[in-house]
């Protein structure tokens, strides 16, 4: 095997991004986001692989670009949501509508400049519902032709028709929309004026629509549009149960912008009889109907305390009786995870528990959870996981095989060990071609005091390193978001990059985290920069003290609390060698408004003019006089999370006062890395910042 993992290896990642499995439970469809570096984008392709691992996935899509599939309710057909250029066969049929064949010909040489290129006039295509006809073959046919595109869908009972959300502007948006595409000012009186991935808000209202399948007319329903602060992201979610009614999550509130509680309603499909099923009191999403339709499985959480474990409730729509299924555990869902029916009696979903993300499986008519599917060991993460005809279809994270499609029946979730569970199947090997040819990471979970407190981390180090009788190495504390968050030992591309090099790479579950209960989560609320300074100073001397970790070279970095944490760090501790605070804020009273987090800092500090005293007392900015730790500063030009200006503040302040900094601003970015060459160039700064600091490297 080579010695380091190149970083051009980045290119060659394939990233499982969602599952779906077939009604009878015998295939799983999944969309994999690869990397093409000629054209420095990420483009995703829909595969589908057979439960059994009989038959290696199959690949349908050629064009770029799959997202959200979903089976139709008899299985032969595979819809999902992609920007292509429109159907051959609608072109067509658009010709024929039109008068003469002349016109079109002379219209389509007005649209071409001399050089062959379209127009200017001719926009991108907008993401429309594409399906494929298994039973018959061919090409994916387009379902939808929405102007402003598609960004939801469900199919109906019967697979005759679709719903699908959809923006459908006013003449007047549309002609403010129009002035923005070329440049003309925004304008807004929103309080929600932006959202990060999403950009300047608007009031363009998005609805449910009715698609008939055999027509290709639509229905909008008046009473089914989105609302809520974060509507325009989260969208109205639908769901269309076997009783024929529609299920979607919207807010009714008097300012939705001022709010994070969201309800679930129903409707039937010509949209009357539109009811509240839920009852006003918490941010919630995901509803799914169970199998019979007289219930709605959702996830909810607490609308103004987010570090409260977020849970599963079942509501019964006749009755309007409301039920957690899930509290009791005191343990939060996964990320981007709601419930999964596996029959009117048994419900699935994946929790964060003790720094893994795991298999829980839920009585809808108690709360009574029980942990399952202890097969899955402790040195691996289930991210999805998607269960229709007694079959489940999950992502699995594994440090040493990269991420994968595994296919897993329902009767052996209560297996205690891998061989006790005989269809957990790995049915893909996406990145066999890093893993077989690199060496992967060592993982340990290591448990240190602090406070009297039991803290957990993980610690990936190099193939070689002897944990038993080590030599003390150079260590990256790696820091996770949120702070609602936690890690566990997965594959990241950036960890064998790390360990390859030499160094040991840790991640502290700090207290503020998630999956350890409310208890230990809430000790940060409203305190930021206080216990998980704490716990990540014990975390780097406990390894010290196991001898694993050089005490002079200890570097960091971390993306959104990630960065925000390295902060705190090095304006009141001199734990760090070297920092790479990335995409975080610094000054929570200039961030208000200039993010889109008002809500949250409200909520947990109070405002900027009613509790200024909290918000300083939580910015490391107020603190900056004390830095003098070398810090690469990055930040995304674009990101409404932690706006660009925060990195810039914690730049000047070090580099007023004669520290050494740098920063690095990817001017087309959000609160993250998208593309290949950002990703990589990320990574070559942060490896080269580390061996300019490191004391070793001078002494050399």
């Amino acid at each position: 095997m080579s010695a380091e993992l190149p970083l051009s290896a980045f290119n060659d990642l394939s990233i499982p991004t969602d599952v779906a499995t077939s009604p009878d439970g015998s295939r799983i469809a999944f969309t994999v986001a690869e990397f093409d570096p000629e054209e420095d984008e990420r483009v995703a392709s829909l595969y589908v692989a057979l439960a059994d691992g009989s038959r290696a996935p199959h690949r349908l899509t050629r064009l770029p670009g799959a997202a959200s599939p979903t089976w139709s309710p008899d299985g032969g057909r595979l819809a999902f949501v992609a920007a292509r250029d429109e159907d051959v066969a609608r072109r067509v049929g658009k010709r024929d509508d039109e008068e003469g064949a002349d016109e079109d010909t002379e219209d389509a040489a007005e649209s071409t400049d001399d050089d062959g290129e379209k127009g200017d006039d001719d926009d991108e295509p907008k993401p429309q519902v594409w399906c494929f006809d298994l039973e018959l073959g061919g090409d994916a046919t387009q379902l939808t032709s929405f102007d402003e595109g598609v960004s939801e869908f469900d199919w109906s009972p019967d697979g005759d028709r679709l719903v699908v959300s959809a923006r459908d502007p006013t003449d007047e948006e549309q002609a403010y929309l129009d002035q923005r595409k070329d440049g003309g000012p925004i304008e807004t009186e929103r309080l929600q004026h932006k959202i990060n991935s999403v950009g300047w808000t608007d009031t363009v209202t998005t609805y449910l629509f009715v698609v008939d399948l055999d027509t290709g007319e639509s229905e909008r329903i008046d009473d089914a549009m989105a609302a809520g602060a974060f509507a325009d992201f989260e969208g109205l979610q639908p769901a269309w149960g076997p009783s024929g009614r529609i299920a979607f999550v919207t807010s009714d509130a008097d300012d939705p912008d001022d709010t994070m509680i969201q309800d679930v309603f129903v409707t039937d499909p010509d949209g009357s009889n539109v009811e509240k099923v839920t009852t006003g009191d918490s941010a919630l999403g995901t509803p799914r109907w169970s199998p019979d339709g007289t219930r709605i499985a959702y996830q909810a959480g607490d609308p103004e305390n987010w570090y409260i474990p977020r849970e599963i409730r079942v509501a019964d729509v006749e009755s309007g009786a409301i039920r957690s299924v899930s509290a009791s555990l005191d343990r939060t869902l996964g990320w981007n995870v709601g419930p999964q029916w596996a029959s009117d009696d048994e419900l699935y979903t994946l929790v964060g528990d003790e720094g893994k993300t795991r298999l829980v499986r839920l009585d809808p008519d108690t709360d009574d959870p029980e942990r399952v599917f202890d097969a899955q060991g402790d040195s691996r993460a289930i991210q999805q996981v998607d269960v229709a005809g007694g079959h489940a279809g999950l992502v699995v994270s594994d440090p040493t095989d990269g991420w994968d499609v595994y296919g897993l029946s329902v009767d052996d979730v209560d297996a205690a060990t891998e061989t006790d569970a005989e269809s957990f199947l790995r049915l893909s090997a996406l990145n066999s071609e890093i893993t077989d040819a690199y060496e992967m990471p060592q993982v340990r979970r290591v448990t240190f005091e602090s406070d009297g407190w039991e803290v957990e981390g993980i610690v990936y180090a190099p193939a070689d390193f002897d944990f038993d009788d080590p030599d003390p190495y150079p260590t990256v504390v790696a820091i996770h978001g949120g702070p609602m968050s936690y890690d566990e030992p997965e594959f990241k591309f950036d960890h064998p990059v790390l360990t390859s090099r030499g160094y040991l790479v840790f991640r502290p579950n700090y207290r503020g985290g998630t999956s350890y209960g409310r208890e230990f989560a809430e000790q940060l609320r409203g305190r930021w920069g206080s216990v998980e300074v704490d716990d990540i100073v014990a975390g780097v001397t406990d390894l010290v003290s196991r001898g694993w970790t050089d005490p002079d070279r200890v570097f960091g970095y971390g993306i959104s609390y990630g960065g925000i944490a390295q902060g705190y760090l090095v304006t009141q501790t001199d734990l760090l060698t070297a920092a790479v605070p990335e995409h975080g804020i610094y000054d929570l009273r200039s961030a208000y408004g200039t993010d889109d987090n008002h809500l949250w800092t409200k909520h947990e500090f109070g405002l900027p003019w009613e509790s200024p005293e909290a918000i300083d007392a939580s910015s490391a900015i107020t603190d900056a006089g004390n830095i003098d730790t070398p810090l690469l500063v990055m930040a995304g030009g674009q990101d409404w999370r932690c706006p660009p200006s925060q990195s810039e503040q914690l730049y000047v302040s070090a580099k007023a006062q004669g520290v050494d900094a740098k920063l690095v601003v990817y001017p087309d970015e959000h609160h993250s890395i998208s593309t290949p060459e950002r990703a990589t160039h990320r990574l070559d700064q942060i490896l080269e910042w580390y061996e300019r600091h490191d004391p070793a490297a001078e002494d050399d």
